[in-house]
């Protein structure tokens, strides 16, 4: 163990494979990106992980209505009138019959189809509002605008943006605090002296539209809400209701200024600076609760500088500069731009959704299936501040409700849920209600913590966690008289959430993660010299085994016709098993020759064109294991996983972009191909490739 530790050590100092001296610097802005249009689907964005401002091509918000998103930032519509569904009290679910007992599932109930309804859209995440350039009434498009240039520069967290209008220059800069919802603007122009340019804020009303990209909330509705303003010397303050939501937005700007609004019919205020100005800096906080105090623009500007500075040179790295190939740029220009996006998107005090704070997913709610793929990667990056801001503190918060959830459904331990809001009440669904990939994913945070930090403060931190998470896992584990073995389901669905859930049994990937997960539980204990409960070893030492078809592992146990039609869609979640999770440290070993079959067939087999977002980084990891490197290399860079200019990872036909769990994923397989895994440390890219790096501890 303390040969393991010592090992760790010096890799992470930039010892053992790792090379010092990287220029930080020089590989991070060698990728900035710079735009001559607005995107249609993504804006460039500062932001600090709890908020985040996009723009377009204007450095504001003028012509296409990105979000201004936060961590607090939610709303409810108004619960239903009928009788008997004015309450989420009065939502009842459905029960299901399982092994032999009727078990009550978070699922829509059509007797109560209202207040399901009202449960899986409540509550939304909302647009704070958008601020934008006005040109004294005249109705001008982007491509008016002449000269545009716009670049973020990914070492200060600064986008510099330019344009020309009415024969005029433009100059614009906007900046995020790292510590406040707020964001700093600065604008120059000789339009300011004729009265011909000023600045704009409008407020939007939220939607119950499952999705909202690219944009978030419509500003056509103005009698569903209100919006008033008080006045102060150089600074003013807007308050937005929404029903019972009520939010303050106060800004502050450095020269003679007014502000007027709102113009008739709408939630619109326009800032227009004094005649002659030709210079404006101006700094806008958003908050739930109102505020006398607003950071100022040069706050905003250091503190910025001094964040992203910080971020850059701290965590681990990655530096392909000194390879020949146009495939090691594009990994390179992906990690950059991946590091950048989920420090802004990701790195929040509750676990991110699946668009971050660039628009709404799913309403705006979080996966807790999905924080693996969102989150796990601070961990191999050596990003834990990040981290921490989210985990374990999310788990135990919902610690209480998973616990009543579990509890309601007969088993012990807590049941995390699936689609999340910010009380940790899980939305009604079937798939949400009967998945189960989540419920180990503390124990994979929890080592990675500890392999890190090998303190008994780390232990401490997750053992209670990790004692109810266990709990339940043994709990839900079935004993098949038949078999003498455990069961996982039916009912059920596997990660792939595309079977019957009835008929699923034993489903690969989840029962390598069951043992995974109580195998940790158990020496989670053992580290502590705590007794570790008999039901937790019963049930691990005799799960079911990994289902096999054709000589490789099945979806789930008795699948019909594998590898054929419909099975071989969705996420091939079976890679994970030797890819995501290491070799099982209890039980029977891998079956190698499976593993690799396994493998081979999804290469060959598998309808990629039904993939997307961390399928790819899942194959590249299980590729790594399996040592084919350029294998690897290939499904990071698949036709199908695409990163758009800025580096967003591109939704594609499933769902909207950006799709976040592709960033961070991919970060984890870049981080396995940098720093290796415990039986096999170091780095793994392609023989011919020089690359360098710093900072990277072994994963499991």
């Amino acid at each position: 163990m303390l040969l393991r530790l010592f090992t760790y050590l010096l890799l992470a100092l930039g010892g053992v494979q790792a090379t010092c001296g990287i220029d930080r610097r020089q590989v991070v802005r060698s990728f900035n990106p710079h735009r001559n249009a607005s995107s249609e689907t993504t804006p460039l964005q500062v932001g600090n992980g709890n908020f985040a401002f996009g723009v377009d091509v204007t450095g504001l918000q003028t012509f296409s209505p990105f979000a201004t998103m936060s961590t607090w930032g939610w709303h409810n519509f108004s619960l239903p009138t009928t009788t008997g569904q004015t309450s989420v009290n009065d939502f009842t679910g459905l029960d299901w019959w399982t092994h032999g007992r009727l078990v009550n599932y978070n699922q829509p109930n059509p007797a109560e189809n209202e207040i399901s309804n009202w449960l899986i859209q409540n509550p939304q995440r909302v647009n704070l509002g958008t601020i934008g350039f006005s040109f004294n009434g005249v109705d001008v498009t982007e491509e008016i605008l002449k000269d545009k240039s716009q670049t973020l520069d990914l070492w200060t967290g600064k986008i510099t943006s330019s344009f020309t209008y009415d024969g005029a220059v433009v100059k614009v800069e906007t900046w995020a605090d790292s510590s406040s919802d707020t964001v700093g603007i600065a604008v120059e122009s000789d339009l300011f002296s004729t009265g011909s340019l000023g600045i704009f804020f409008d407020f939007p009303l939220p939607t119950r539209n499952k999705f909202d990209a690219p944009f978030v909330g419509v500003f056509n509705a103005t009698d569903k809400h209100t919006t008033s303003i008080t006045h102060g010397e150089n600074r003013a303050t807007i308050r937005h209701d929404i029903d019972a939501t009520s939010y303050y937005v106060l800004m502050a700007w450095s020269s003679r200024a007014e502000i007027t609004g709102p113009v008739d019919g709408t939630h619109r205020y326009v800032l227009q600076p004094s005649k002659g100005a030709k210079k404006i800096e101006l700094s806008v906080s958003f908050s739930p609760s109102p505020s006398k105090y607003t950071h100022s623009y040069n706050d905003v500007t250091s503190s910025s500088k001094t964040w992203w500075e910080s971020f850059w040179r701290s965590g681990a790295f990655i530096d392909l500069s000194g390879v020949k190939s146009p495939n090691a740029t594009e990994l390179q220009r992906r990690t950059i731009l991946s590091q950048y996006l989920t420090a802004v998107n990701s790195a929040s005090s509750h676990p991110p959704q699946e668009s971050g704070l660039v628009n709404n997913g799913w309403y705006g709610k979080f996966h807790l299936e999905m924080i693996l793929w969102h989150l796990l990667h601070f961990a191999r990056w050596n990003q834990f501040p990040l981290l921490r801001r989210s985990v374990p503190n999310m788990y135990s918060q919902y610690l209480s409700s998973s616990a009543n959830r579990a509890g309601l459904q007969g088993y012990d331990g807590a049941r995390w849920g699936k689609m999340t809001d910010p009380t940790g009440r899980s939305a009604p669904g079937e798939i949400n209600s009967l998945l189960i990939w989540q419920q180990p994913h503390p124990m994979y945070f929890a080592e990675l913590e500890y392999r890190s930090f090998p303190s008994e403060a780390t232990l401490k931190s997750w053992d209670g966690i990790l004692t109810s998470t266990a709990d339940f896992m043994a709990s839900y584990a079935f004993f098949n008289e038949s078999t003498k073995r455990y069961d996982l389901g039916p009912p059920m669905y596997p990660a792939s959430e595309n079977t019957n859930p009835n008929a699923t049994i034993n489903p690969a990937f989840e029962l390598a993660y069951w043992r995974f997960g109580l195998d940790i539980a158990i020496e989670w204990k053992q580290r502590q010299n705590l007794a570790v409960p008999d039901k937790w070893v019963e049930v691990r030492d005799n799960l079911a085994p990994l289902p096999v078809a054709d000589d490789a592992l099945a979806v789930y146990e008795g699948i019909p016709n594998m590898w054929e039609n419909t099975t071989v869609q969705d996420h091939p979640a079976m890679s994970a098993v030797f890819g995501l999770l290491p070799p099982p440290s209890s039980g029977p070993s891998l079956n190698m020759t499976v593993i690799k079959n396994t493998a081979d067939k999804i290469r060959d087999l598998w309808d990629l064109e039904d993939c997307w977002g961390w399928d790819f980084p899942m194959l590249a990891m299980n590729s790594l294991r399996l040592g084919d490197v350029d294998q690897a290399v290939a499904y990071l860079l698949h036709p199908l996983f695409e990163f758009d200019d800025a580096g967003y990872p591109v939704g594609g036909s499933r769902v909207p972009t950006p799709y976040f769990p592709g960033s961070s994923s991919f970060l984890l397989a870049m981080a396995m191909m940098a720093g290796g895994w415990d039986s096999e440390p170091g780095m793994h890219f392609p023989e011919a490739w020089d690359a360098r790096v710093e900072g990277f501890v072994p994963g499991l």
